[in-house]
């Protein structure tokens, strides 16, 4: 039996332009970022399942590997979220921590020295002094009342 696993004109032509046009997509969607995310590895998976040589298909232990290489990344971009969410609810924590004490802190114009009066919680906190608002990584000081 002999069984022909070359690809048409009209085949190749077709995985040309989707290739060519995923590469496009990344080019575009990404200027300036070299890392693939999960959107990415998707197409790229799917991709491959859709071209992959019927005579000679994609190995269970290959595709196994690639799914728990997904499910890795998966995890890790969960984490990832979950220590943003955490790092945002310390530094509001911290900031929370100087409410009603006097800080010094530089501005533009130079050290500005005052009670705070308002906290405003967020990923990047904002502290009100003197009735300025001002970003609380601005703080060199804080001195007790």
């Amino acid at each position: 039996m002999n069984v022909n696993t070359a690809m048409s004109a009209q085949e190749l032509a077709a995985t040309k332009i989707e290739v060519d046009t995923f590469n496009k997509s990344i080019k575009a969607g990404k200027a300036g970022n070299s890392s693939l995310d999960r959107d990415d590895f998707l197409k790229l998976l799917i991709t491959q399942l859709q071209h992959q040589d019927p005579t000679s298909p994609v190995e269970d232990k290959d595709f196994i590997a690639q799914m728990a290489q997904f499910s890795s990344l998966e995890q890790m971009t969960n984490m990832s979220t979950g220590f943003q969410k955490l790092s945002g609810l310390l530094a509001s924590s911290e900031a929370s921590g100087v409410l009603g004490k006097t800080v010094e802190l530089r501005d533009a114009n130079g050290l500005v020295r005052g009670v705070v009066e308002k906290v405003i919680r967020g990923d990047n906190p904002l502290v009100s002094v003197n009735g300025s608002v001002y970003d609380f990584s601005q703080i060199e000081s804080v001195i007790s009342n």
